[in-house]
């Protein structure tokens, strides 16, 4: 689980920055940079469940090998 936890944080942070990329920051809240701000929000978020996920867990062990 701790592998398939890491590969989704990585692509996570790539889509982080692919959608960086598609940003016009001349026009930040018009057309695609819209798109790109909502998808950066999105893998914030899901970047920070992860992260919870995982310390969930580690927590469940330690408290497990008790």
């Amino acid at each position: 689980m701790k592998i398939f936890t890491s590969i989704l944080v990585v692509l996570a942070l790539a889509l982080i920055v692919f959608n960086i990329t598609l940003l016009d920051f001349d026009h930040l809240f018009e057309g695609n940079s819209v798109v790109a701000l909502i998808g950066i929000a999105a893998s914030f978020c899901a970047v920070c469940i992860l992260l919870i996920f995982r310390m969930s867990k580690m927590i469940v062990e330690k408290t497990k090998d008790q």
